[in-house]
């Protein structure tokens, strides 16, 4: 059993959260978790590069000089890419960036991730999330008081207007539904923040790793 931190928002632990061995997986699922950050970034590029071929630039109908008797070299076209201005070779034209992972293969990531959050003790969970007020302060507040303010995922049951307006503006900081969260936001930053309502979600979701029921 793997023993989890409970806190309230003035940083005072409560107690704990008992998470059973067979949830975590440290094993294997390193090259899965590579895999999964890969397809998220190769998602994220727009792919919308583009260059004119010496077909699709413009002008060049005409030999620029006849074929002999100048002294220069031949020349068909001003369109060609040797010419400045002219084609481009081999050069980017829109596409899509996109890979595509077996979803065993995600959903082991996802555990793997989580699970060395865990053994580092960079996971904490919140026994309960009420913000007076849809403020920065107050959870730039409750970030400081759990030692989470160098940068910290929160991890929430459902997103709110309130905690989505009241963290917006800080750096470091992203807020996710425990349904959504995924292996990137895990590895990216310092601390995970989870809502206790969030972690039977998380649960469910660690359970269903890669050809584990």
């Amino acid at each position: 059993m793997s023993k989890v931190p409970v806190c309230n928002m003035q940083g005072d632990r409560v107690g704990d959260v008992q998470l059973a061995d067979d949830l975590l997986e440290l094993k294997r699922g390193a090259q899965a978790v590579q895999d999964a950050v890969q397809a998220y970034r190769a998602g994220l590029r727009s792919g919308t590069a583009s260059t004119r071929k010496r077909g699709e630039v413009s002008g060049g109908g005409a030999k620029p000089w006849r074929q002999k008797g100048t002294g220069r070299a031949r020349a068909g076209t001003i369109r060609s890419p040797i010419w400045k201005g002219g084609g481009v070779v081999f050069g980017p034209i829109p596409r899509s960036f996109a890979k595509s992972i077996n979803r065993k293969v995600s959903q082991l990531a996802f555990c793997r991730a989580f699970s060395e959050k865990v053994a580092a003790g960079e996971v904490v969970v919140v026994e309960k999330i009420e913000l007076p007020e849809a403020k920065t302060r107050h959870v730039a507040a409750m970030l400081k008081k759990l030692k989470a303010d160098r940068g910290a995922l929160l991890v929430v049951e459902r997103l709110s207007r309130e905690i989505v307006l009241a963290s917006r503006n800080l750096v470091r900081v992203e807020v996710a539904a425990a349904a959504d969260v995924h292996t990137y936001q895990m590895l990216k930053y310092p601390m995970v923040v989870v809502s206790k309502a969030a972690m039977p979600i998380l649960e469910g979701r660690l359970k269903k790793r890669g050809g584990k029921a």
